[in-house]
């Protein structure tokens, strides 16, 4: 049974830190690539960040470039995503999403899905 379960979001001040983990189980984690996605009320889900299976490739929405890290442990079936200098219009709910091929930020490219994680962002 394949299971992608986030943890990590909570509220934070405007300027802080958040570090969300997706922990994998049900498939081969070592062969897909893992992406961050998320969705804000009333608003579409969006792509944040994603990486390649052999962590060599990563890629970043613009509004999150230079502020967020993905990264991925291959031995613990995990990924994370590293937010620094948070705003309010960070406030979504975060999910991961694992998908086979390349490094996409599609939803649709992307075969299976967690249940989210909630991140509000303070002003």
């Amino acid at each position: 049974q394949v299971q992608l379960l986030e943890s990590g979001g909570g509220l934070v001040q405007a300027g802080g830190s958040l570090r969300l983990s997706c922990a994998a189980s049900g498939f081969t984690f070592s062969s897909y690539a893992m992406g961050w996605f998320r969705q804000a009320p009333g608003k579409e889900r969006e792509f944040v960040a994603a990486i390649s299976w052999s962590v060599e490739k990563t890629y970043y929405a613009d509004s999150v470039k230079g502020r967020f890290t993905i990264s991925r442990d291959n031995a613990k079936n995990a990924v994370y995503l590293q937010m620094n200098s948070l705003k309010p219009e960070d406030t979504a709910v975060y999910y991961c999403a694992a998908g086979t091929g390349g490094i996409y930020t599609e939803k649709d490219r992307y075969d299976y899905w967690g249940q989210g994680t909630q991140v509000t962002v303070s002003s």
